[in-house]
């Protein structure tokens, strides 16, 4: 039984903390409401909480080295240099079509699997280390690409690379969500897709830069250049402090406060530290003996209870509790790419080649695609804190259906002869730019941030793992349909995207929660997943316990 006291919620018979009174939280709404914060919500708390930004910011490096390895192959697949040693993919060849796609899709099918996999890595090892071992790899695919003398190698090569690229994708944001404090997660979130469009835009620049030289240097030289900020990050990543939920979830209470110590440059002592370590081991306590009542016989410590433990984690991840935000999760991968990024990027060497600029400008212009992009993701380190995760979705879904509707015209009714027609020519140019912007704004960073913030912590690494697979499979798929239906259907391709558009915007309606402001704990209470009063009394229980321990220590201190 609780009491609301000033906005502070006491629980019966458990003596307060002295000076340190602690907020039991049950409710969905922002923590700005009711308790004291690090600091201002957004961007501006950024600067008062330095420290735990530096680490998000060098963490998202992560993200650098995904987007990098992306954008690097767009260029090199179409330098002269290359096709002498891979005359398999030039135009000319049998079969180019499937061996070009072979390359492309063999880093999706890498990625694919090394996100799957780093679900129970990340749990079992940590999040940080989970990242050395995800430079390791992609360290090795590297220097295979960079050393390959053969389409075969090449091919393994991307294959290697792309386990690593799927394993950062899914554990960098796990990370960065784990040690950053409400008000401010979103914009250090938005930080992983600003590294991943960074990424694309400097691997194009590179590469643009690299086609002058007359060797194969030309696309060897990328390739290389990628070890480096590899090598930073997985020599780096031991210097920061461990996640204090993952901490929290192996039993680690005491190295849990002292990460929190670390990370908030904070005394032990302080009271929001004190709060949000209540916070943190609470929510791990419940989520822990939740699955110790569903899976009673799985608890003796043996090695197949372990791993029986292990699988059947990830199908309480479809189950009641869980299911609404593996919903979310993978929804928002889904739509992330059927929203038509990827039909946009296809399509646009087409209208520039067709309205007469040469293969110089043409590069360009993608480059400024990517760069447009960018200056999208830049505003969503602003406006993830300052609006909300909803009205980004929301906003972005009906921007984007508006740029798709348009372009869909003009591609329909002068498609057939762009240079008659320049101005509308320069117009779908301008929509694509407008789409671009509007994409990086909104479906564009809040897919790779709200799986990490949605899971519990029991769960939150094989959530997080499923979304991240959810986008790499439909990004395969993207990558299937998207030629076809282009060169078959024409505007019928925009059409067929600007409707997911507006069903992205019903879904999000609808199915999406707002989690701006809240912390990892309160989800159970924006998802609603106490759905009895039995629950909501073991909960309170396992909170007495804490309070009470957390008070005899500090009496003992």
């Amino acid at each position: 039984m609780t009491t609301v006291k000033d906005s502070k919620l006491e629980v019966e018979g458990v003596a307060s903390l002295p000076s340190k009174e602690i907020t039991v939280t049950h409710h969905d709404r922002a923590v700005w409401e009711e308790r004291e914060t690090y600091g201002p919500p957004g961007f501006r708390g950024i600067f008062t909480s330095h420290y735990v930004a530096l680490c998000a910011a060098f963490t998202a490096m992560g993200g650098l080295l995904f987007g990098y390895d992306q954008g690097v192959v767009s260029v090199i697949l179409v330098m002269p240099q290359f096709l002498d040693r891979f005359p398999q993919v030039s135009e000319t060849a049998s079969g180019a079509g499937f061996k070009k796609g072979l390359l492309t899709a063999m880093i999706e099918l890498g990625a694919f699997i090394g996100a799957l996999n780093q679900g129970w890595i990340a749990d079992k090892i940590s999040r940080k280390y989970s990242i050395v071992v995800a430079v390791v790899i992609f360290t090795v695919g590297s220097a295979l690409q960079t050393g390959a003398v053969d389409y075969a190698m090449l091919v393994v090569a991307r294959l290697i690379g792309g386990l690593a690229i799927g394993m950062l994708s899914m554990v960098a944001p796990v990370y960065i969500a784990e040690i950053s404090p409400p008000e401010i997660r979103g914009a250090l979130l938005v930080l992983e897709e600003f590294s991943i469009v960074l990424g694309i835009v400097v691997a194009f620049w590179i590469t643009y830069g690299t086609q002058y030289i007359g060797s194969e240097w030309a696309w060897r030289l990328p390739f290389l250049l990628q070890i480096i900020p590899g090598l930073v990050l997985g020599a780096g990543i031991g210097f920061l402090p461990f996640s204090p939920r993952w901490l929290a979830s192996k039993g680690r209470d005491q190295d849990a406060l002292q990460s929190l110590r670390k990370l908030r440059q904070l005394p032990t002592s302080d009271r929001r530290v004190q709060q949000e370590w209540y916070d943190i081991r609470s929510e791990a306590a419940f989520h822990k003996e939740v699955s110790t009542e569903r899976h009673p016989r799985l608890q003796d410590g043996r090695k197949s209870s372990r791993a029986k433990l292990e699988v059947f984690s990830w199908i309480d991840c479809f189950k009641r509790g869980c299911w609404r935000r593996t919903h979310v999760g993978i929804g928002l991968m889904f739509f992330q790419q059927f929203v038509g990024i990827n039909a946009l990027i296809y399509y646009s060497p087409t209208l520039f080649e067709t309205m007469g600029l040469d293969h110089s400008m043409q590069l360009i212009m993608s480059g400024v695609l990517n760069i447009t992009q960018l200056v999208g993701v830049s505003t969503s380190i602003w406006t993830m804190d300052r609006f909300g995760r909803r009205p980004l979705l929301l906003v972005g879904s009906l921007l984007m259906f508006i740029s798709h509707f348009i372009i869909a015209v003009l591609v329909g009714k002068f498609s057939n002869d762009w240079p008659s027609h320049r101005p509308e020519g320069w117009t779908s140019v301008a929509f694509l730019l407008f789409y671009m912007l509007s994409f990086g704004a909104s479906w564009g960073p809040v897919p790779w941030a709200m799986p990490s913030e949605i899971f519990p912590s029991s769960l939150r690494a094989k959530g997080v793992a499923l979304s991240t697979c959810s986008n790499w499979l439909n990004n395969f798929i993207i990558g299937l349909i998207t030629p076809p239906l282009v060169q078959n259907t024409g505007f019928g391709a925009y059409t067929f995207f600007a409707v997911f558009c507006l069903l992205s915007l019903i879904w999000t309606f609808f199915f999406v929660p707002e989690t701006n402001g809240r912390t990892l704990e309160q989800m159970d209470h924006v998802f609603k997943d106490i759905s009895s009063e039995a629950e909501e009394a073991q909960r309170r229980r396992i909170e007495s316990e804490i309070i009470n321990g957390q008070t005899e220590e500090v009496n003992v201190a």
